[in-house]
């Protein structure tokens, strides 16, 4: 089904510690600093470029968050700190009450790693990036398949997810043969697809006609009726309006 094989031996022997990821608050950020370090400079390995400070952020199950702040200030940092993308050089991030650090997610075949990008999907600015099956329908039962679901399921949650968004007549077509805001509604399908915990946003609706951009924010209000949680950046408070997120500001350091 969908053109990729299955390892259901390795999914049967191989589960998550059911602990994980189930206490409250569903984000806490305590006191991160992070840098990027510059390593262009092959006489000075030790410069690099301070974007977050003591920075604390904590997000409820079932809230929609906003971070506001302009370019540089590090909420794209912020974004791919949660998703365990970057890992902060102190301070502590939990996730579900469950401590994520570097040496659990990037361990040879992490189930943490794997159970904590299960509860935590993450669309891009770029949706290009994340985009990469043959056809609309295959991108969105990637997610699923991975998680080791029967088929019918995954056929259910592709079904769903097509009729959410409104994908019926591209579900065969190239994702890239989309439009930029098609492109976006599948990415964001895709994610959904997984039922995480928490979605989160880079520039949601940042280039998405108004046809586009009502389709994104009446599913992320249903997301979050559902008591699923919503984080986003945005430089578009109409959005955050919308949506009645509450607003955390980002401030670049000086």
């Amino acid at each position: 089904m969908f053109g990729l094989k299955r390892n259901h031996k390795q999914t049967a022997a191989m589960q998550p510690d059911n602990s994980w990821f189930r206490g409250d608050p569903l984000v806490e950020l305590n006191h991160i600093d992070f840098s990027y370090k510059d390593y262009g400079d092959a006489d000075d390995e030790t410069s690099s470029h301070a974007v977050l400070r003591d920075f604390s952020l904590t997000v409820e199950r079932g809230e929609r968050v906003a971070l506001l702040g302009p370019n540089g200030s590090g909420k794209t940092t912020l974004m791919r700190i949660i998703n365990a993308l970057e890992f902060p050089d102190s301070g502590e991030y939990r996730f579900g009450g469950t401590p994520v650090v570097r040496e659990e997610v990037e361990a040879k075949n992490s189930l943490f790693a794997k159970a904590l990008h299960q509860r935590i999907g993450f669309v891009f600015q770029s949706s290009d990036t994340q985009l990469f099956c043959p056809s609309v329908e295959e991108e969105i039962a990637f997610g699923p398949l991975q998680m080791g679901l029967p088929d019918a399921e995954v056929q259910r949650r592709v079904d769903d997810m097509v009729t959410l968004f409104g994908l019926d007549r591209m579900r065969e077509r190239a994702p890239y043969r989309l439009s930029g805001g098609e492109k976006k509604r599948v990415a964001i399908a895709c994610c959904m697809s997984m039922n995480p915990d928490l979605l989160v946003l880079d520039e949601p609706t940042d280039g998405l006609d108004e046809r586009n951009t009502d389709v994104v924010v009446e599913v992320l209000r249903a997301f979050t009726d559902a008591g699923k949680t919503v984080l986003f950046s945005t430089h578009h408070h109409d959005i955050v309006e919308r949506l009645d997120a509450r607003i955390v500001r980002v401030h670049p350091l000086r």
